[in-house]
């Protein structure tokens, strides 16, 4: 009898103690998350959305739709709250709240204002006209053109006033395509550990590229380069043009 009580009240005292090491681990992931997205219980958070390019103001393309739901599951998962705002209504500062930014500057008026002052090595291509550098990215000194369908890019940002705990992040999705953000918003989802262990609460630039998405969709997403010093950096001034000298000589 004494060897049945002392196997069960083991068999007890190990399952307790699984429960709180599972219990434990959940907690400290959870709380890793909240600080890599700002968003701690009960906290409140904005999700920017953009407008079809050349379309009426309330109109979202059916991929920027899928990627406020990839964010709106991050938000649910950090116990946090959200709040839809059109890109010209959110007439706001950043740091009091964690923000979503998802669209390229041609469609979201709060995405352009955000690479102006945040990311001045980055200019983005927003001429109506076809052309071979339209929807292109300058980031520094490299440009990176858009084949639509085949290889696509998008700026995943994540940017802060600060290194203060209390200053809430900004995130940047600005595709060259509304698929490329929903990529971007997925990759984010998937790989926010990996980014945390790498970039902590610093701000981060990525450049990724969305291969083939005529066939994969937005599942294959290649990370290009960290591009964070150059689209920080204002862009290098291109160098005067200088007039040839003459080398005729006066007889």
């Amino acid at each position: 009898m004494l060897t049945i009580v002392l196997g069960v009240v083991a068999a007890g005292l190990s399952a307790a103690l699984g429960w709180l090491a599972r219990t434990y681990l959940w907690k400290r992931r959870l709380r890793r998350k909240q600080a890599f997205f700002g968003l701690p219980d009960n906290s409140e958070s904005l999700l920017v959305v953009n407008r079809e390019a050349g379309g009426p103001e309330l109109t979202v393309m059916r991929h920027d739709v899928f990627a406020l739901l990839e964010l709106a599951a991050i938000v649910k998962d950090c116990n946090a709250h959200a709040q839809i705002v059109a890109h010209d209504a959110a007439q706001q500062g950043f740091g009091e709240r964690t923000e979503f930014c998802v669209g390229g500057p041609a469609s979201n008026r709060r995405m352009m204002a955000h690479l102006a002052s945040l990311l001045p090595g980055v200019r983005v291509n927003v001429d109506p006209e076809p052309g071979p550098d339209r929807g292109a990215f300058q980031i520094g000194s490299e440009r990176y053109r858009l084949e639509a369908g085949r290889a696509e890019y998008v700026i995943l940002a994540r940017l802060t006033a600060g290194q203060s705990r209390e200053v809430r992040p900004v995130f940047l999705f600005c595709g060259q395509r509304a698929i490329t953000n929903q990529a971007a918003t997925r990759y984010l989802a998937r790989r926010h550990e990996r980014l945390w262990r790498k970039h902590g609460n610093a701000s981060f630039v990525l450049l990724l590229k969305v291969v083939n998405s005529q066939a994969y969709g937005p599942d294959v997403v290649e990370l290009v380069a960290d591009v964070t010093r150059a689209a920080q950096a204002p862009l290098p001034t291109p160098a005067p043009a200088t007039t040839p000298r003459s080398t005729h000589r006066a007889t």
